[in-house]
């Protein structure tokens, strides 16, 4: 599978920090975003850990089976969340901070999302912008698996955003900016434009991957899973 991705975060118009964190490792096809919550600074905390553990926990996916790699988004979570909580009991500045997360990583000729809360992920397809998670009001992992075959999948466009992106500017707003032509680094800074140009009421963060080819053909098929977050 050969990508081309770009992602950025900005402060917004209003805010006056930014607690939205994002972390890409293309070569290993891992991108995660976070959006933090809390005083102090904590949110930028929260966020931060939980980019950097995600991506860690996850590492690598070649060679392991679909269940291995939900498994293993799923523990990266946990484990980030674990983390998180624990600092908040031994810090008192950082009680209370938490963020969502939403990471996506590409192995082979398929895709898995592991999501909580309500940053969100689309795929961009022949035109068609569909919203890949659901957003969460309470804590509950969402794990999503599919497939890119070589004739589906070349110049499909993955988006992860924030809710400062999502929250100023409507699906069809996202799709008519998107565009399997365009590089994805003119796209992230086009769609965070607009967003500020909408108010830029929160921070905004965006990582596009375009797919722009998969060698081996697979079946074509689409699983989901949901489980319930284990209680703290």
């Amino acid at each position: 599978m050969h990508i081309t991705s770009a992602g950025r975060t900005d402060v917004g118009v209003i805010r006056s920090g930014n607690e939205d964190s994002f972390r890409m490792i293309p070569d290993r096809g891992i991108f995660v975003v976070a959006d933090g919550m809390g005083g102090h600074a904590a949110g930028e905390v929260a966020s931060e850990m939980a980019v950097r553990i995600v991506a860690d926990e996850i590492h690598s996916v070649r060679g392991l089976t679909d269940d291995q790699v939900a498994e293993r988004m799923r523990a990266a979570i946990r484990t980030a969340n674990g983390a998180i909580f624990q600092r908040t009991l031994t810090e008192h500045d950082k009680r209370g901070m938490g963020t969502t997360v939403t990471a996506l990583t590409l192995f082979e000729t398929r895709f898995l999302i592991g999501q909580v809360g309500d940053s969100r992920a689309y795929l961009l397809r022949d035109g068609r912008l569909s919203q890949l998670t659901k957003d969460h009001s309470y804590v509950q992992e969402q794990v999503d698996a599919g497939y890119l075959t070589p004739e589906q999948a070349p110049k499909d466009l993955f988006l992860l955003a924030s809710d400062g992106l999502t929250g100023m500017l409507e699906d069809y707003q996202l799709s008519e900016l998107l565009s399997p032509d365009r590089m994805p680094q003119d796209e992230v800074d086009a769609l965070i434009a607009e967003a500020n140009r909408h108010g830029g009421l929160d921070n905004i963060t965006a990582i596009i991957v375009r797919i722009d080819s998969v060698e081996a053909p697979t079946q074509e098929n689409v699983t989901t899973q949901q489980t319930p977050a284990r209680p703290r």
